[in-house]
């Protein structure tokens, strides 16, 4: 394996790794960040309000990503596996 071979493949895996994250912390982020307005606006300053809407966002977000991220993440694996006769050489 060339150093040119070994950085695509690390390359690789944090493309995929940001591709499958990206959607789950932006939604976290988007509530956070509707929340803290709400916050800001009615002066509640209550720690805990932050947490359970954003954890619930980001469940109904896997809910409704995890097929894409599994079907992602299943090619990902099965042309790494594919690849390996290559990347042993």
């Amino acid at each position: 394996m060339t150093p040119v071979e070994a950085v695509t493949l690390g390359q690789n895996a944090i493309t995929i790794t940001l591709l499958l994250s990206t959607p789950l912390l932006v939604i976290g982020m988007v509530v956070g960040l509707i929340i803290a307005v709400f916050q800001a606006t009615t002066q509640i300053q209550e720690m805990t309000l932050t947490f359970v809407p954003k954890i619930f966002a980001v469940m109904l977000a896997l809910l409704f990503f995890s097929s894409w991220m599994l079907i992602k993440l299943t090619d990902y694996t099965e042309n790494l596996i594919t690849n390996l006769p290559n990347i042993i050489r």
